[in-house]
C-alpha cells in the first residue's frame, strides 16, 4: 500500500467529527485491513447503572473501521461512503474497557466493497459486536 494511501486512510478518522469526539485511534492499516480502537469513556456510556458503552458509539467504531479498511484496499483508488451495515451486537461490553476493531475489506467489484469487521474489549475469545457491510468504490473521474 502507498504511503500516501495508508496516510489518507489514517487522516480518515481524524476528519470525521464524531471519530473523533469518541477518541477513535488508528492501530493499524494495510491491504484492506483496518484496526481501531475506542477507548471506554463514561460521556459515551449508555447505561449509567451498568456502565456500559453506547451501541450508537460502538455503531460509529464499526463503520469507521470498515470504511478505512475499504480505503485501505489495494483496489480502491479513492474513498468510500457506507450502503449498508449489518450489526450483531454479541454481548456487552465491560465497564471500563477499550473496545478494539479488525475489519477486512474482502472483496471488491468496480463499485462496491464488501467488509466483515469483529470487535472485542480485553475479552479477546469472545466477541462483542461483528458486522458486515458494503460501502461504496470511487472510481477516478
Amino acid at each position: 500500500m502507498s504511503a500516501v494511501k495508508t496516510q489518507f486512510a489514517r487522516d480518515f478518522i481524524q476528519r470525521v467529527p464524531q471519530a473523533r469526539a469518541l477518541g477513535l485511534e488508528m492501530l493499524e492499516i494495510g491491504d484492506g485491513i483496518a484496526v481501531i480502537r475506542m477507548p471506554y469513556d463514561p460521556e459515551i456510556v449508555g447505561d449509567p447503572e451498568t456502565g456500559v458503552i453506547h451501541g450508537g458509539a460502538v455503531s460509529t467504531l464499526m463503520d469507521t473501521c470498515g470504511g478505512a479498511a475499504c480505503m485501505a484496499h489495494p483496489s480502491n483508488p479513492g474513498g468510500t461512503a457506507t450502503i449498508s451495515l449489518r450489526i450483531d451486537y454479541l454481548r456487552a461490553a465491560t465497564p471500563g474497557q477499550a473496545i478494539t476493531a479488525r475489519a477486512e475489506c474482502y472483496h471488491v467489484t468496480r463499485s462496491v466493497a464488501f467488509v466483515r469487521a469483529t470487535a472485542h474489549d480485553d475479552d479477546t475469545e469472545n466477541p462483542v459486536v461483528t458486522a458486515t457491510g458494503t460501502f461504496t468504490v470511487e472510481r477516478a473521474r
